[in-house]
């Protein structure tokens, strides 16, 4: 028979719906049976017995909450009855025993990638133009405009809308009734691209709000953050666009630069607008440099290289009660393979580790690392509740539909992407990671403002968990989507890379999909494959000002 619930960890004192239960219902669990008392939807969690106010709510081992009146056995925790609860944490002795995960199946694989002088590899040949201040966002579109066709760089269309037929019924007096059922979504003919310069993956334009007003350390994170992007191993070369009289000034940026690679000798434009004769002799300029540096970049053919060489960014969003039981995990077993081979990976999020930091700083290598992680996590909190918005408030509306009820709760499941691996190195927002193994990044829990931050900590691969969907990608690093449970692979098939809802149906284990899915990146790092985000040129890039952003 199916089991219609789990019991995540021995310790939990909840159980978690597997598919909808209805009042009635009786469960037998370790030989007691629970009488359903109200409907309890599929990924939501059950109380096995009578619980007093103020009981403590542990999942996944750990605490995540507390009740704030009498829960009868059998009835649903909800945001009526249990509030957020975590662990206070404090520097201990290290726990470094880690059962590594067997390697055979991937010791010696190579992925095809792009060596680049400094030692690391790319998995993609991307060529950006960036601005350094907000004024120069129409110069990035206009040159967008110009040369992304006609290289052969904007993706295939699986459809098109056709708002002249609405155009056309309006004028011959339709009625609303006749609007709404027109249908107006076409098939997109395939048209065959054709890229002048083969060897390059992609040319990307990045546009954002920043680099001018605000604070000079807003517009100094954001040199520091375009340098990450510029030194990526996925970029080939770049050129930046200028004002002139903005915070974020090209020295600012060039010393960024050479703060991560001393020997940068990549491709690199800067450009400046008030030194211009004109605004069409500016993007002139800027076009016929962009096109000159591609052909140089073009030279560049993918070679092995091996799966040391891979950084994983560990993301989730738009998460469900599935997450930390499928996909979460999933992503931490290939992170584990992946740190097992040498390579690294970098989970971020900080106010999603919140009520798990004491497994985190037992797992640090040293004292100075674990600290490090503790001082970073109390300072966001505390400027968090000082704003007014503890972690507490960070569950979306998303996740307490879908049974994510406390930032503990949805926390302790969001950890389980960084694996058991130890903690080599605790990066603040900006910061690359240099060191093999599994690092920590300071970033905010926002979808976007998390994977702009992984690229420029140099994540040459994402994988992004999510249970209720999302088109989030990156300009510079494929970002793989993994849902957590099937239904929304079959909704969000244009969205999804793969599905890890087959462990719930017992098709698959944790152990299995985690293979699978390193299968997926190292095919998708070699250019084999392109992500659904890739295809949908999904390139979102929101840098983080360092205010309170959960």
């Amino acid at each position: 028979m199916k089991t219609k619930v789990l019991k995540v960890h021995p310790d939990d004192n909840v159980l978690v719906a597997l598919e909808n239960l209805a009042a009635g219902d009786v469960i037998d669990w370790e030989g007691t049976s629970i009488q359903v008392l109200e409907d309890i939807p599929i990924k939501h969690k059950m109380s096995m017995a009578d619980m007093a106010e103020q009981t403590p709510i542990h999942m996944y081992g750990v605490l995540v909450g507390k009740t704030v009146k009498p829960i009868p056995g059998g009835m649903r925790i909800s945001v009526d009855n249990v509030t957020h609860q975590a662990s206070d944490y404090e520097l201990g002795n290290r726990n470094l025993d880690w059962t590594r995960p067997d390697i055979s199946r991937f010791e010696g694989r190579t992925f095809q990638g792009y060596h680049r002088s400094n030692g690391t590899v790319g998995t993609r040949n991307t060529w950006l133009v960036v601005p350094l201040v907000f004024c120069e966002n129409r110069n990035i579109k206009v040159i967008r405009e110009a040369m992304a066709e006609q290289l052969g760089y904007l993706s295939e269309k699986d459809f098109t809308v056709d708002v002249g037929s609405l155009i056309q019924q309006y004028k011959q007096g339709a009625s609303t009734d006749q609007l709404l059922k027109t249908e107006i979504i076409r098939t997109a003919p395939q048209l065959e691209q054709n890229r002048l310069f083969p060897n390059i993956d992609g040319i990307k334009f990045l546009e954002h709000q920043g680099g001018c007003g605000g604070i000079r350390q807003d517009s100094d994170t954001l040199c520091e953050l375009l340098a990450g992007y510029i030194t990526h191993p996925n970029v080939a070369g770049a050129t930046v666009l200028s004002l002139g009289c903005q915070n974020a000034q090209i020295p600012i940026l060039e010393k960024a630069i050479a703060k991560r690679d001393p020997n940068f000798d990549k491709p690199l434009y800067m450009l400046e607008q008030q030194q211009s004769s004109s605004e069409r002799a500016f993007i002139a300029e800027a076009v016929k440099k962009t096109f000159v540096g591609m052909m140089q970049v073009n030279e560049l053919d993918r070679q092995p290289a091996g799966l040391e060489h891979l950084s994983l960014g560990l993301e989730c969003g738009g998460s469900d009660g599935f997450s930390g039981i499928t996909a979460n995990p999933a992503l931490g077993y290939a992170s584990d393979l992946l740190v097992a081979l040498g390579g690294k990976a970098i989970l971020s999020e900080f106010p999603e580790l919140n009520g798990v930091e004491q497994e985190l700083i037992n797992r640090c290598v040293d004292d100075a690392t674990a600290e490090r992680f503790a001082n970073l996590m109390r300072t966001y909190a505390t400027r968090a509740e000082e704003a007014g918005s503890g972690f507490d408030m960070n569950p979306s509306p998303g996740n307490i539909k879908d049974g994510l009820i406390t930032d503990a709760m949805k926390s302790a499941g969001a950890a389980k992407k960084g694996g058991t691996s130890p903690i080599v190195d605790v990066l603040d927002y900006t910061e690359p990671a240099r060191k093999a193994g599994l690092n920590l990044l300071c970033t905010p829990g926002n979808d976007v403002e998390s994977t702009t931050g992984l690229a420029g900590s140099w994540a040459n691969m994402i994988v992004f968990t999510t249970g209720l969907g999302t088109p989030t990608g990156n300009p510079v690093a494929p970002t793989i989507k993994f849902s957590s449970n099937s239904d929304l692979a079959q909704r969000m098939a244009d969205l999804i890379d793969l599905n890890a809802g087959t462990i719930i149906s017992g098709e698959d284990t944790i152990q299995s999909k985690g293979e699978e899915l390193l299968e997926l990146i190292i095919a998708t790092a070699s250019g084999e494959n392109l992500t659904r985000a890739e295809r949908l040129r999904q390139d979102d890039f929101i840098p983080w000002k360092r205010g309170i952003s959960l």
